[in-house]
């Protein structure tokens, strides 16, 4: 063993473990247990050294090495089509698919956290032959509490006031408030909607909100997380019975209509607040200089 073999140990374990804790299997079951992840371990261990050796590498003033750093970049660009092009096969199964929008986020969130699994590495490392073991916990911790922070983002309740309305049909037209959803003429089918079906109105909170919730992406990953939170009552061919989120033209308030297994109002409200707000959909129409010379809006 050499003088760098503790804080190359070191810097592994310390970027593997973030990966591990940044590796979440939650209500939506992805990535799948157990073969899903163990190739996102297995490519967060290789990020880990990747970040790990560098600094070594640098040390000895063999900057020649550095360009793994280059090559790993594109590998994990990789892992970004890998898991989109998996995730768009599947999505074509779904009751209630998640759509475009939310599969690119889900693709960028796994390539991003290999990036974060190589700088905690590398400042681990870093931190541990410059000073000393100790500095290279204190390191680890700061970078697990950074990675915490950057894979977390807003939640849809952070943006919105979630109400729940009853819904009511004028006519063959599906209402919620005053928000029109779909037309349905059989007498049966709007039985089935009013008795299993749910409706909530989504108020923005603020102007950047509205454009926010529009997005079509958006409110579709709204609708797929509800399905496979509370089950959806629906099979294929029947597009009466599909979820669907309606804007109100006026204000910007969307109208979410679901199909619930389980009919439970509070856990629908949770549920709807905890969806993420999707990368791609956000939308600052207000930071335009268009907007700075012209009135407020709310």
């Amino acid at each position: 063993m050499n003088e760098y073999t503790y804080p190359i140990l070191f810097g592994v374990i310390i970027g593997t473990f973030t990966r591990l804790y940044m590796l979440r299997t939650d209500y939506r079951q992805y990535p799948t247990y157990l073969h899903g992840k163990v190739i996102h371990i297995a490519l967060g261990f290789i990020a880990a050294a990747l970040g790990t050796v560098a600094i070594p590498s640098i040390m000895e003033e063999e900057f020649t090495a550095i360009t793994f750093l280059t090559l790993a970049a594109s590998q994990f660009r990789e892992v970004r089509n890998m898991e989109r092009n998996t995730l768009t096969e599947l999505d074509e199964f779904e009751l209630v698919p998640r759509g475009k929008t939310y599969i690119e986020g889900i693709a960028v969130a796994f390539e991003g956290r290999n990036y974060l699994v190589i700088f905690t590495s590398f400042i681990t490392t870093l931190a541990y032959i410059v000073v000393g073991w100790w500095a290279g916990i204190i390191a680890g911790v700061i970078c697990l509490f950074i990675s915490k922070k950057l894979m977390s983002g807003n939640k849809l309740n952070e943006l919105v006031d979630i109400e729940h309305h009853e819904l009511h049909f004028d006519g063959a037209g599906l209402y919620i408030d005053n928000i029109y959803i779909m037309n349905i003429g059989l007498p049966a089918r709007q039985e089935e909607v009013l008795k299993y079906g749910m409706g909530f109105i989504l108020k923005p909170k603020n102007f950047n909100v509205r454009s926010t919730i529009a997005n079509l992406g958006q409110r579709q990953a709204i609708l797929h997380d509800v399905s496979v939170a509370l089950g959806v009552f629906r099979d294929s061919g029947t597009p009466a019975l599909v979820p669907l989120a309606k804007r109100d033209l006026d204000d910007g308030r969307v109208g979410v209509f679901i199909l619930p297994q389980e009919k439970d109002i509070e856990k629908a409200i949770t549920v709807i607040g905890q969806v993420p707000v999707l990368e791609n959909a956000i939308r600052m129409p207000t930071e335009s200089k268009a907007h700075k010379k012209g009135r407020e809006l709310s």
